[in-house]
C-alpha cells in the first residue's frame, strides 16, 4: 500500500534534503510535485487541494527557509499534515455497552463485507476476549449466507443458522433473540450490498439499524476503487450515518488514495485495513504509522508487534538466554524462518522497514526468491536432532541424504549452512555487546546470495 506515492515522495524529499539551502521557488516547485504525486495516487482533488493549502504557508515560512535543515523541516510538516488527514490517532471499537454490542457492516457488493465480518469477529475474540456471533442478512447474493457460515465454521466462530426464505428484518429479530440466549458479547451483522448505492438498499439498512441500535455502523470499502470508494463513503455517511471504515484489499493497492481521502471527506475514522486473504489479515489502522510508511520511514512498532504475535513468553526468555550465551541452533533458525512466514515472508518484513524502497531495489537487483524460506524449512526438517544441534557433523553423505529428504540439491544446503553460520556469528557479536553487527542501510551480500534462486 502507498508504494507508488512513497516512491515519488522519497524522490521529491531527497532533492529538498540534499540542498544546503532552499528559496521560495524551490519549495514551491517541490509542493507542485507533491500535489501531482497525490493526484496520481488517486487522492481526491478537493483533498489534495486542501492538503497543499495547509502545508504551503508553513513550508514557505521564513523560519523554515532560514533553518539549518529546511528539507528535513518540510518532511516534518508533510508528516504532521498526513497524520492529521489520516485521523491523528487510532480509535478502538466502541464495545463498552451492555451485551450484546451490535456491529452493522455496510457497503457495496464485492467490497469484501463477508470476509471482513469473519476477520473482525476473529480479531475481537482475540484482542478483546469477547464471544462473537456472526449473522448474514444478505438474502440477495447467491450463497452469501452459506459463505459466512463456511467462514465461521472454519474459524470456530459462532453463527446464526440459515433459514431459507426468511427476510432480513426477520433474520435480525431472530439473531437478537439468539444472541441473548447464547450469551454473545458482540453480534456482527453482514448486510446485503448492491452494485451501486440505491434507495431500496439504503432504506433496508435504515430499518435494520432501528432494530439493531448498533454501537458501530462500519462501512467496508475496497481501497482499489480509489476515489470511487471515497464517494461511496460520503453517500453512505449522508444516508445511514456510518461511525467508521474498514478498508479492504490494501495489500493490492499501490496508490493508497482512498485511505488519504476517506477520513477527510467523511470525518469518520478508518479503524481497520484488510492486508490479505487469511483470517488474521485485518490490521488496526494507526494514522501515524501509516504516515511513516508513506514517507519511507518504515513501521518498526508494527514489525515488533507482528514478530511477537503468538510467541510463547517462556520460549522467548529461553531464546534470549541462549543468545546471551552465544548459543544458536538450526532449530532456533527454523523458528525464525517460521516467524518470518507468519509475517508475510521477506516482503512482509521489508514493507515495515525504514528505507524500504531502496532495500526493495537491492533485492530486485539480486533476483531474490521468496520460496527459499519454505525450501530452507524443508531442509532443516530433513535433518536429525544431532545435525540441527551440531551442524559441523553434516558431511557429504549426510548432505546427500538431507537433499533427497528435502527435494533439493547440495548447493542449496551449502547456502543455508553458510547463512546459518553468518547468523550465528552475528548472535555472538550481539551477545558481546555489539548492538549493530550489520552495517545500517544494507543487506549483507551473503544474505542476498543465499536468497538467490538457482
Amino acid at each position: 500500500m502507498f508504494e507508488n506515492l512513497s516512491n515519488k515522495l522519497e524522490t521529491i524529499f531527497s532533492k529538498l534534503k540534499t540542498a544546503p539551502s532552499l528559496n521560495e521557488e524551490q519549495v514551491d516547485a517541490g509542493l507542485k510535485e507533491i500535489r501531482l504525486a497525490l493526484l496520481e495516487a488517486d487522492v481526491a482533488l478537493s483533498v489534495t487541494k486542501e492538503f497543499i493549502e495547509k502545508i504551503s504557508p508553513k513550508a514557505i515560512g521564513q523560519e523554515i527557509l532560514k533553518s539549518i535543515s529546511p528539507g528535513q523541516m518540510i518532511v516534518k510538516i508533510v508528516y504532521d499534515e498526513l497524520v492529521n488527514f489520516l485521523g491523528e490517532k487510532n480509535q478502538e471499537l466502541n464495545l463498552s455497552v451492555a451485551p450484546p454490542a451490535c456491529i452493522l457492516l455496510v457497503g457495496l457488493q464485492g467490497s469484501g463485507k463477508t470476509t471482513s465480518a469473519a476477520k473482525l469477529a476473529k480479531l475481537i475474540e482475540k484482542k478483546f476476549n469477547k464471544k462473537v456471533f456472526l449473522v448474514s442478512l444478505d438474502v440477495y447474493r447467491p450463497a452469501a449466507q452459506e459463505q459466512l457460515k463456511v467462514l465461521a465454521e472454519a474459524n470456530q466462530i459462532n453463527h446464526l443458522p440459515v433459514i431459507n426464505g426468511q427476510q432480513p428484518l426477520d433474520i435480525t429479530k431472530r439473531a437478537l433473540s439468539a444472541a441473548k440466549l447464547n450469551g454473545s458479547d458482540v453480534v456482527i451483522f453482514d448486510t446485503a450490498g448492491r452494485t451501486q448505492v440505491d434507495l431500496a438498499m439504503m432504506n433496508e439498512i435504515k430499518q435494520i439499524k432501528i432494530l439493531v441500535k448498533p454501537v458501530e455502523t462500519i462501512l467496508v470499502a475496497d481501497s482499489l476503487t480509489g476515489q470511487v470508494a471515497a464517494n461511496v463513503a460520503k453517500e453512505f455517511d449522508k444516508t445511514v450515518d456510518i461511525s467508521s471504515i474498514i478498508l479492504t484489499r490494501t495489500d493490492g493497492d499501490g496508490r493508497g488514495g482512498a485511505a488519504l481521502s476517506m477520513k477527510h471527506i467523511t470525518n469518520k475514522p478508518i479503524k481497520y485495513i484488510g492486508v490479505g486473504e487469511k483470517i488474521d489479515d485485518l490490521e488496526i489502522f494507526y494514522p501515524e504509522r501509516i504516515a511513516n510508511r508513506i514517507l519511507g520511514m518504515g513501521d518498526v512498532v508494527s514489525l515488533v508487534e507482528k514478530a511477537s504475535e503468538g510467541m510463547d513468553e517462556e520460549k522467548l526468555k529461553n531464546a534470549e538466554e541462549q543468545f546471551k550465551k552465544g548459543l544458536f541452533t538450526l532449530d532456533d533458525y527454523l523458528s525464525q524462518l517460521r516467524q518470518m512466514k507468519k509475517m508475510g515472508g521477506m516482503e512482509g518484513v521489508l514493507s515495515l522497514l525504514p528505507g524500504v524502497n531502496k532495500i526493495k531495489k537491492q533485492m530486485e537487483n539480486a533476483s531474490i526468491d521468496e520460496k527459499i524460506i519454505s525450501i530452507n524449512e524443508a531442509i532443516i526438517l530433513s535433518m536429525t536432532k544431532k545435525e540441527r544441534e551440531e551442524p559441523k557433523v553434516i558431511n557429504g553423505s549426510r548432505k546427500k541424504r538431507i537433499a533427497i529428504g528435502a527435494g533439493t540439491d547440495i548447493s542449496t544446503i551449502n547456502k543455508l549452512l553458510k547463512q546459518f553460520k553468518m547468523t550465528t556469528e552475528m548472535m555472538k557479536k550481539m551477545s558481546k555487546g555489539n548492538k549493530n553487527p550489520i552495517p545500517s542501510g544494507a543487506i549483507p551480500d551473503e544474505l542476498l546470495n543465499q536468497l538467490k534462486p538457482k
